[in-house]
């Protein structure tokens, strides 16, 4: 009988814990570590040099930025899924939420776009919890 009322028990607290939102279970978000991957097109093809080795890595040296990457597409094959439409991206790695919004403030990073965004007609922004 004892047994069973511990099965019983049991089934209730793994019940219970099944409808408790996925929150409760995953990492705190401003702890979460994240990429923030930045897509830029620029008003002329002419600049991609400058921007991919002036501009660009100003947003590297922001001190909450763990790890930095820059390029341009790679010449890979011409498939529907593949865009290869845009110039530069970075991909710039956090450790925290809380570090990207710090990097959001970060004069180096304010100075970049004041000094540099009118080279790109678009510019966009995927952010990925990892």
């Amino acid at each position: 009988m004892k047994s069973r009322r511990n099965f019983i028990k049991t089934l209730g607290v793994a019940g219970a814990a099944a409808t408790l939102p996925m929150q409760t279970f995953s990492i705190p978000m401003a702890k979460q570590a994240m990429i923030h991957q930045v897509y830029f097109w620029l008003h002329e093809e002419k600049n991609i040099q400058e921007f991919l080795t002036e501009a660009v890595p100003m947003l590297g040296r922001c001190p909450t930025v763990g790890r930095f990457i820059a390029g341009t597409p790679a010449d890979t094959e011409k498939r529907d899924v593949v865009d290869h439409s845009w110039h530069v991206a970075c991909t710039i790695f956090f450790d925290s939420l809380e570090d990207q919004l710090a990097y959001q403030k970060e004069p180096l990073h304010l100075e970049f776009i004041e000094k540099y965004s009118a080279m790109w007609k678009t510019v966009q922004v995927y952010d990925i919890a990892i």
